[in-house]
């Protein structure tokens, strides 16, 4: 998954418009324009498309996680240059506040049945013996089941 994907499903999950994307930028003191957000959730085809880079979509998630649990005092976070599955997977649960039973629950939504200790091979160091990577099905049914969870009667969305 790109990290425009994930973008154009968070954005669709949260009903976020552009003007709010624009503000949880702005969340984690980075500024962008609306057309900037516009050709980062175009298609890949549309000759105005612009790929979102791994800085800028971790900046998106630091704003998301201050939009949605509270700025904290001092200095942001610098965002990471290069993002993994697992660090997106692990920023949208510190956003949402999610325990394990509340990922296996969102999961159960998009029919994807996996253990505790699979779930949590995912939140490991990458240098612990028991560190799982994230594949692109595991973060597009997490996705899925915010979807589900959160816009539960409008379904003509969904990304598959």
């Amino acid at each position: 998954m790109t990290n425009n994907d994930i973008l154009r499903r968070l954005r669709y999950a949260f009903d976020f418009n552009d003007s709010k994307m624009v503000a949880i930028f702005g969340l984690a003191d980075h500024k962008v324009t609306r057309a900037q957000v516009s050709n980062w959730l175009k298609n890949d085809s549309d000759p105005d498309y612009q790929s979102c880079n791994d800085a800028t979509f971790a900046l998106f998630l630091n704003g998301l996680i201050n939009e949605k649990r509270g700025k904290k005092e001092g200095a942001q976070p610098a965002p990471e240059q290069s993002l993994t599955n697992n660090i997106i997977f692990r920023k949208l649960k510190i956003a949402l506040d999610l325990k394990d039973d509340d990922i296996l629950a969102l999961m159960d939504l998009a029919d994807l049945r996996i253990s505790k200790h699979e779930l949590s091979a995912f939140f490991r160091k990458p240098d612990h013996k028991h560190y799982r990577e994230c594949k692109d099905q595991i973060l597009r049914n997490f996705l899925k089941g915010i979807q589900l969870k959160l816009r539960p009667g409008d379904q003509s969305e969904t990304f598959e």
